[in-house]
């Protein structure tokens, strides 16, 4: 399992579980890794020696231990009680004493072990992203970090073919779902609590989808028009393309993706929401081979990236990634926008848009985009709640609110 994905990992670990389990389960896991710097920097002063390779999963259950102790609402007792016993579950009775020495040394010396964190490790950031969080965004640093480290909402998209905001959030009353309209996106709705999707007044006949509320905005940014050909080109699992689909019935819809197993999230979203979208598997890095005479009016490139701006859905990425991975990302985006660009029509519009929050993944490529592609021009944006960056427009992640994502547009003159 090492260096894949907790998307990847979690169901294999969950599928069997007894489903009153799973909820605490996620709590534990998600919380700790979000909190993971943090954790890792406590423990590093709680034990004289670093643990072996082979007893990773040691310490990774003495930083669910201290997670629980300074986080949740477990009383101490059952949490260092329940840590020191899962040592025998994991065949390592051996460690017993030195998990439970731990985590009464954490009881005792809390706060002044808080204290002697280093700045990175109080934000629970790596030292990498604290410093391009830094570099990038001076005055947000706390807020950013903040949200890295909060549990995010769930929000509901509204599909107006059926209903109107007020109306669901009314039928949601009537199910005891307690919810309230989002700020920025007029058909957004967030949940109090996360809820199971079957549980959602007609989730099943499409009424409403799980999106949240900044990825919401590109349909209102992009406002398809009846007749436009629209390729959504990095598409899975399809929510923006469902969405614009949404708005423009009468648009011409293709959504791309490389992957042919996220391609059939796609078609389950199209299927439960009843939409007619083409739906292509294929590189958007060679797509010119794909579609050499299909041209668009707009393309919406929501291109692979750090996912600096979503940390708190995929915490795992605090240990994943690496000071180098946004220059790989960067080089990877350069060459999505350079082969879509030759699909665009005169006249078109493209839409590049990123889940991050850092620099060079978002205005460097933009500026390189105006410098090395023909015809291109930059296209003025109304994105709500976004702060203006150079060359886009970047809504940063919100503790209470949506993810953090950057939109940029272009326009080809000739």
């Amino acid at each position: 399992m090492a260096g894949k994905s907790l998307a990847k990992v979690m169901p294999e670990y969950v599928k069997d579980r007894d489903p009153r389990e799973f909820a605490l389960f996620k709590t534990l896991v998600y919380g700790s890794l979000r909190e993971w710097p943090r954790l890792q920097g406590l423990l590093k002063q709680l034990m004289a020696k670093p643990l072996k390779e082979k007893d990773r999963d040691i310490a990774a259950l003495l930083a669910l231990g201290i997670h629980q102790l300074s986080e949740l609402r477990i009383p101490p007792h059952a949490a260092v009680s329940e840590t020191v016993s899962a040592t025998q579950a994991l065949g390592k009775g051996w460690a017993k004493g030195l998990v439970n020495g731990v985590l009464r040394n954490y009881q005792r010396r809390a706060e002044a072990l808080e204290r002697a964190l280093t700045p990175a490790e109080k934000l629970a950031l790596p030292d990498w992203l604290l410093d391009r969080f830094t570099k990038d965004w001076p005055d947000h640093i706390e807020p950013l970090a903040a949200a890295a480290r909060s549990r995010p909402p769930m929000s509901l998209r509204i599909n107006q073919n059926h209903t109107d905001r007020d109306a669901y959030l009314g039928a949601l009353q009537q199910s005891g779902i307690a919810a309230s309209p989002c700020l920025h996106s007029p058909v957004g709705i967030q949940l109090e609590e996360p809820t199971d999707v079957w549980a959602l007044p007609d989730f099943k006949a499409g009424v409403c989808s799980v999106q949240d509320e900044t990825a919401q905005l590109a349909a209102s940014v992009i406002a398809p028009r009846p007749g436009d050909a629209v390729l959504d080109a990095c598409a899975a699992p399809g929510g923006k393309a469902c969405h614009l689909k949404e708005v423009a019935p009468l648009a011409d819809i293709t959504a791309l993706d490389i992957s042919e197993d996220r391609l059939e999230r796609i078609r389950e979203n199209t299927e439960r929401l009843s939409l007619d979208i083409r739906i292509q598997c294929g590189d958007a890095t060679q797509i010119a081979a794909l579609n050499p005479h299909q041209r668009f009016d707009i393309i919406l490139a929501d291109v692979p990236c750090s996912a600096t701006g979503v940390l708190r859905r995929n915490p795992d990425i605090k240990l994943l990634r690496r000071a180098t991975d946004a220059v790989q990302f960067q080089t990877q985006q350069r060459a999505i926008v350079t082969s879509l660009w030759p699909l665009l029509r005169p006249g078109g519009r493209f839409y590049y848009v990123t889940c991050s929050v850092l620099k060079e993944e978002n205005d460097d490529v933009v500026a390189f985009a105006l410098e090395q592609l023909p015809h291109c021009e930059p296209l003025a944006l109304k994105v709500p709640g976004a702060v203006m960056t150079k060359y886009g427009y970047q809504v940063l992640p919100q503790t209470h609110a949506g993810d953090g994502l950057f939109f940029a547009g272009l326009v080809r003159t000739d």
